[in-house]
């Protein structure tokens, strides 16, 4: 069994993602035996899906119940989501650790440059303190190739994470400071920065710790806090092994092998054009041995040239850890 070739998946420009979408739904129907039977039970005819809006998007809550995959493989890494003692987490089995690096650096690049420039700072204090989360591998990883000796994870250090900020500021350092939501507010209401050669990146996640706030009272409270111009965000799941970035005011950019589009609640092949609010589909072509096309329970909104917003989550849907109330 071959999935398609990632080499053309990460090399594209955007202009084939159709073409890659439609040869992606063919394989993923014929090796993913869940994908199949959702599929069939929708009625739909393979051979007759000629279009990226008529491929049918898989419930994201199948990765609760089921094993998601093309075929039967021994994988190198398992994903979980984060969750309470009473919800059941979301399980991703990635066949190739590879596959998910190819994809989370070359987004990354794409969108702000080599890694090897940076140095990279994790403030992930609740998904440090579980196994299998895929943001902290995706850091982890970065922060290896990095190759700075200043690059590592801060749990609840918050007062060694302020001098080290100031250092590397005091140098001209390039610095990414990508942490979860309430970490970084924690840290920010502790001590005040100005960061110019930082980037501040936030995750999302509030997951019970503290009161929820909108994007813009998070974003507004760091800005004035830390000293930034903008607060940068990370789009990304469990259940997805591609991210999207928003460079600050909550419109984040996807990468050419990963688009959202944005369906009516009640009818999943409705889908909206710019403006109008729905709930998030997601195509991320990396997910090769899983499925490429995921039916969130995201609220979101398109934008100009491609770019999205998030407004929320459904409701009576799971919190999940990623999610972040907004205006």
């Amino acid at each position: 069994m071959s999935g398609i070739s990632t080499a053309a998946i990460f090399s594209s420009d955007g202009s084939d993602l159709e073409a890659l979408s439609l040869e992606t739904f063919r394989f993923q129907y014929r090796e993913n035996a869940l994908y199949r039977a959702y599929t069939d039970a929708l009625r739909i005819q393979p051979d007759k899906v000629r279009s990226l809006a008529q491929i049918p998007f898989l419930p994201i809550q199948f990765f609760k119940t089921h094993q998601i995959t093309c075929g039967n493989f021994e994988p190198q890494l398992v994903f979980e989501s984060s969750g309470t003692t009473q919800t059941i987490n979301s399980r991703h089995l990635v066949k190739e650790a590879a596959i998910y690096e190819q994809s989370f650096l070359t987004a990354f690049e794409r969108f702000y440059g080599p890694v090897t420039d940076f140095v990279v700072v994790g403030l992930l204090p609740s998904y440090l303190e579980r196994q299998h989360s895929s943001l902290v591998y995706m850091v982890q990883n970065m922060v290896q190739r990095s190759g700075h000796p200043a690059s590592g994870f801060y749990l609840y250090e918050h007062d060694k994470l302020y001098h080290q900020l100031l250092e590397l500021e005091a140098r001209g350092q390039k610095t990414l400071l990508i942490g979860v939501t309430f970490g970084l507010l924690d840290f920010a209401e502790q001590y005040a920065l100005q960061l110019k050669n930082t980037i501040v990146m936030e995750t999302g996640g509030m997951k019970g710790r503290r009161e929820e706030w909108t994007r813009d009272q998070v974003h507004g409270f760091l800005k004035e806090r830390l000293g930034c111009s903008h607060i940068h965000a990370e789009y990304g799941m469990t259940e997805l092994l591609s991210q999207a970035y928003s460079y600050g005011e909550g419109l984040f950019n996807t990468p050419p092998w990963m688009k959202v589009l944005v369906r009516d609640e009640n009818d999943p092949f409705q889908f909206y054009t710019e403006k109008a609010a729905g709930v998030i589909n997601v195509v991320d072509l990396a997910n090769v041995y899983s499925c490429a096309f995921i039916a969130t329970e995201d609220i979101g909104r398109l934008h100009e040239h491609g770019t999205f917003e998030v407004l929320g989550r459904l409701d009576n849907s799971a919190l999940r850890g990623c999610s972040l109330m907004v205006s």
